[in-house]
């Protein structure tokens, strides 16, 4: 019995957990790529190399070197229904994003340098603002809400999206995961991106004191 070949959806889902990037980001981009033969998708390169029986070839490259190379019907590349919401939950993607996001060591407030990823801590919540509205690039009126916490050496602000920002609440103490750092106004600042989550713990810091 011949092994069932992946589908467009499951290669897009594999390449975006080996790059830390949405699967429709991807789609995306190989629609653009096809409109102007290259495009780059931060650190990825999609190249549109041609048609052959009415499917469009991609090849993928990272600094220059082959990460995939495929071919995608003409007609899914015109689908505006293609749906990824459950493009994580395959045990082969869930693999490649353990790998490729291996759980770092908690760091401390004081450890955090601008541009550092994939960070691990834990702090308590000082202080609460009161949400605002702003407009961004891919939608209206999201809501956005910048927390302070922090641990026994130091404080930072924690930029807090949409429902992320209900989650917390003064006083919590609290464990991020595979957040990055950020400049804000001239300030450190750290946030959750697409990759981050956090979780409010039920139990005090490791090194507060009762």
């Amino acid at each position: 019995m011949k092994p069932k070949k992946p589908t467009l959806e499951d290669q897009l889902a594999v390449l975006s957990a080996q790059h830390s990037l949405y699967p429709s980001e991807l789609f995306q981009a190989l629609i653009t790529a096809k409109q102007q033969c290259k495009t780059k998708l931060e650190e990825i390169a999609v190249e549109y190399r041609g048609n052959v029986n009415n499917q469009s070839i991609f090849l993928i490259t990272k600094d220059e070197k082959v990460v995939a190379q495929f071919r995608v019907p003409d007609e899914t590349l015109n689908q505006k229904d293609i749906s990824f919401d459950h493009w994580n939950e395959t045990s082969r993607v869930r693999k490649e994003m353990a790998k490729q996001n291996p759980a770092p060591s908690h760091l401390k407030i004081e450890d955090l340098r601008v541009g550092m990823k994939k960070i691990n801590l834990m702090a308590e919540v000082l202080e609460t603002a009161e949400p605002s509205k702003v407009h961004t690039q891919f939608r209206d009126n999201a809501l956005v809400s910048n927390a302070w916490i922090g641990d026994e050496t130091g404080k930072l602000m924690l930029c807090l999206w949409d429902q992320q920002i209900n989650s917390v609440a003064k006083g919590d103490c609290i464990e991020v995961k595979n957040a990055h750092v950020a400049s804000f106004k001239g300030e450190k600042q750290l946030r959750l991106g697409k990759n981050g989550s956090i979780t409010v713990l039920e139990k005090t810091l490791p090194n507060e004191t009762a």
